[in-house]
């Protein structure tokens, strides 16, 4: 095994963590990327919790990428997948990184998935004590069973045609925040994470997400590959990460990951990786292959949409955010829009009555850089073309109140 060395004669101060953003997360002019796989690679993986998000993340690192150039990469090549995973949180993984998640972070998202799952459906569902295992691993097979024909299939529809899945979870039904669930939902989650069925499509417009099923022997066309054991898809994902959004600590890794800070230091030490020294004292990480300082780029702003790869990357984002992390951010930790500045934010943008995009910065910027976030919100507005996209997360600067 290879032995992690010491390296913290290395500093890595917030400015050049700031360069290394508009670099690798290719949000540089010069960094810039041609390709929607290429603008998930350069941060490992897009969020995509909503739907619209997976595009405009595509949309800042690109000058070129257009919404069916997502769709065609999400649906047609196929060569972008939506799995459920770090977190329980959906992202959308380069084909080539999914057996990485499977055999890690959706394995562990799985196996809690599946024991609250099967603890709700004997408190509150349709199953004796003692037999939601079976219950549900019966419900399952059924599903994959209906989806094998090949015709991709929304949870509604399943819900119709496979008996197993019909019913409801009356959950909490003295408590004002109960209420009936679908229990064909959450099958169908538990198949996603466990790598076994596959989002077809989505029967709505791009920024909707409705979505239809099939099992992931159709889906991915041809033999599916194998899931990597769980400590060489955590060591394959903590070795992107480290490139895309190194240095950070092992906190900011774990939280990230979702996973334990005992997988995090096991994947570093894997790895090799390098330990450095940050603005604030703490000890960073870097890769081995990855010491020499990051030169900053040309000057560049970007605006980013809710929950973009970029704001959720670490646990502490203190030397991205400065001051304005409460107004960046809902009250369960859901970032909104985001408007930065040579990788530090200084607000967050909405769209008006008609689409257009409005900036709603926190701090005064040089001129400058105010006349390129303006061309940057002109540029967009044109894109989404009196598409408005809605959101559950509006952060507080997003609120109108914070309208200045």
């Amino acid at each position: 095994m290879t032995q992690v060395r010491d390296a913290r004669g290395r500093s890595v101060t917030d400015e050049e963590r700031r360069a290394r953003l508009g670099v690798r997360h290719a949000l540089a002019r010069s960094a810039t990327v041609t390709s929607p796989e290429e603008a998930a690679r350069a941060v490992v993986c897009l969020h995509a919790t909503e739907p619209p998000s997976v595009h405009l993340s595509c949309w800042a690192r690109s000058e070129d990428v257009g919404i069916q150039d997502v769709e065609r990469a999400l649906y047609d090549t196929r060569s972008l997948v939506r799995q459920q995973a770090m977190r329980e949180t959906l992202f959308v993984f380069p084909r080539d990184l999914v057996p990485a998640a499977w055999g890690s972070a959706s394995a562990r998202v799985a196996a809690a998935h599946r024991r609250r799952l099967v603890k709700d459906l004997e408190r509150w569902g349709p199953v004796s004590e003692g037999q939601g295992t079976a219950w549900l691993q019966a419900a399952e097979q059924a599903v994959l069973n209906h989806l094998a024909d090949g015709v991709p299939r929304s949870s509604t529809r399943l819900r119709e045609e496979v008996p197993e899945v019909g019913g409801v979870i009356v959950q909490a039904p003295d408590r004002t925040w109960g209420g009936r669930i679908a229990i064909a939902p959450r099958v169908l989650a538990q198949l996603g994470m466990d790598g076994l069925v596959a989002r077809a499509g989505n029967a709505g417009d791009w920024y909707t997400s409705r979505p239809t099923w099939t099992t992931t022997a159709r889906w991915w066309g041809h033999e599916v590959p194998d899931a990597l054991e769980a400590r060489q898809g955590y060591a394959e994902l903590v070795h992107r990460w480290l490139w895309s959004y190194g240095p950070g600590t092992v906190e900011d890794v774990a939280w990230w990951l979702g996973g334990t800070k005992t997988a995090v230091r096991t994947a570093l030490e894997d790895l090799g990786a390098q330990s450095v020294t940050l603005d604030d004292g703490a000890i960073g990480w870097l890769r081995a292959d990855d010491l020499d300082p990051v030169t900053a780029p040309e000057p560049w702003v970007a605006l980013l949409p809710l929950l973009d790869p970029t704001v959720m990357g670490w646990k502490g984002r203190d030397f991205l955010l400065g001051p304005h992390g409460p107004q960046l951010f809902d009250s369960v930790g859901n970032a909104g829009t985001t408007v930065l500045v040579d990788g530090r934010v200084v607000g967050a943008w909405v769209q008006d009555g008609q689409g257009a995009v409005e900036l709603r910065l926190l701090e005064s910027v040089v001129p400058a850089a105010h006349s390129a976030l303006r061309a940057q919100a002109r540029r967009l507005t044109e894109w989404l073309d009196g598409r408005r996209v809605f959101t559950v997360y509006p952060s507080p600067a997003m609120q109108p109140s914070a309208h200045r």
